[in-house]
């Protein structure tokens, strides 16, 4: 599935000089697993920890460079050391979008259209050097920068690219999962008939970050929010699980090293080469294709996702009067939820903003906790609430602190919850 280099400088053996694995199976189902933590933990890091995205990016973004730094001192490939890479570099493309979109305001299809222009910046760049994009020629420290900076650009463009899609469509996580599951689909269909295989890579590698990132937020969403209701501690949890002991199965077995001379391509006007140019015109059918239902799905009607149309302040449709919730809750309940709310908005009054992020994670861990047993006695109130609380823990846990705006959240969920 690659392409040999122009490069004379560049070997005839790919054994244990590549810098990257072997492209199988395992490859792109530990590459969908990387993918989905970097979602689901990205969001647990910055949800926990309080730290806001700017400081949890800072933290990545300094531990990326440290990752790199050893990926690139070695000589040949390591798997663990190859996928801690992609992980921390999944996380961080995450936060990178986050940024541009949470605290930035950037719009989804701007942040998309950027970073797709990015990756043809840095592919173009690449290919004009070194003569090749294929991933098994990379030999050389200059190679291997051009794909790491090219896999971290892949990740923050997924990520846009599949909020984008939740944005416009409407659609759950669950179904989201299903478009680019579907064009992977297609594209290893286009490469079996014959289409370049390099370009068929990057474009499977591109679609499998708004596969895995779906995939973690249906398995981590609320009920309310059309997913299985995880968590993203737990989701983290399993798939990094799963990250390890697929890289210990591969670091014995060595399924995924190289060990086969590269074939060079077949000269220009063979068969081969007049079928990747039919294949061609298939990907750009299936382009369109996935443009027009695109734009049929964001014509039609659709309800917005707990919490989507927050915007620091109350959801819309979600104000209850005083007396409602503890009409159909436990009064022990109501009662935790509201010290809480009070105690935070008191740290929030005193300037005491790391004790009210740290007050506010008790607030969310109760309720929570608590879901299985209110949402059953009356869902509308539930969601009403639950809409309230995310506002507040967005309000309360931004990365630009606003006392006024925290203030004003904290009383209208206290005023619910009496």
């Amino acid at each position: 599935m690659s392409e040999t280099t122009r490069s004379e400088a560049a070997p005839t053996r790919r054994a244990m000089l590549s810098k990257v694995p072997e492209i199988t199976v395992w490859f792109w189902i530990i590459k969908i697993l990387c993918t989905t933590v970097g979602e689901s933990f990205a969001d647990w890091i910055n949800m926990t920890l309080g730290l806001g995205l700017n400081a949890t990016a800072l933290i990545f973004t300094v531990v990326l460079a440290v990752v790199l730094v050893w990926q690139l001192r070695l000589n040949r490939y390591v798997p663990f050391v190859y996928w801690l890479a992609v992980v921390v570099l999944s996380v961080a493309g995450t936060l990178y979008t986050d940024i541009l979109t949470d605290d930035l305001g950037v719009p989804l299809a701007v942040s998309t259209s950027v970073f797709a222009a990015a990756l043809a910046v840095v592919f173009g760049v690449w290919f004009a050097r070194e003569g090749t994009l294929s991933i098994h020629s990379i030999v050389s420290p200059a190679r291997e920068l051009f794909y790491w900076l090219a896999v971290l650009v892949t990740f923050a463009l997924g990520t846009a690219a599949g909020d984008w899609t939740l944005e416009i469509t409407g659609w759950g996580p669950g179904i989201s999962v299903l478009l680019p599951a579907g064009l992977i689909v297609l594209i290893v269909i286009g490469w079996r008939l014959g289409a370049n295989a390099v370009l068929s890579f990057w474009l499977a590698y591109v679609l499998t970050r708004p596969l895995g990132a779906n995939l973690g937020d249906w398995v981590a969403s609320s009920s309310t929010d059309r997913g299985l209701g995880a968590g993203t501690a737990l989701t983290s949890a399993i798939f990094l699980l799963a990250i390890v002991a697929t890289v210990v199965y591969l670091t014995m077995t060595r399924r995924d090293v190289v060990t086969e001379p590269e074939l060079p391509r077949p000269p220009a006007g063979t068969p081969h080469q007049g079928r990747e140019r039919i294949m061609l015109g298939y990907y750009a059918a299936v382009a369109v294709a996935a443009a027009a239902l695109l734009v049929w799905a964001s014509a039609q009607p659709h309800e917005a996702l707990a919490g989507e149309e927050e915007t620091g302040t109350a959801a819309a449709g979600a104000t209850l009067t005083p007396g409602q919730a503890s009409a159909v809750f436990p009064s022990t309940d109501i009662a935790n939820f509201r010290t809480i709310t009070q105690d935070t908005l008191t740290k929030v009054q005193a300037g005491d903003h790391t004790g009210a992020v740290a007050r506010i994670k008790d607030l969310e861990t109760a309720w929570d906790d608590d879901e299985t047993s209110l949402r059953p006695l009356d869902a509308t109130v539930w969601g009403a609430l639950d809409d309230r609380i995310d506002s507040v823990l967005k309000a309360v846990r931004a990365s630009t602190p606003d006392p006024a705006n925290e203030t004003r959240t904290l009383t209208a969920l206290s005023t619910e919850l009496q």
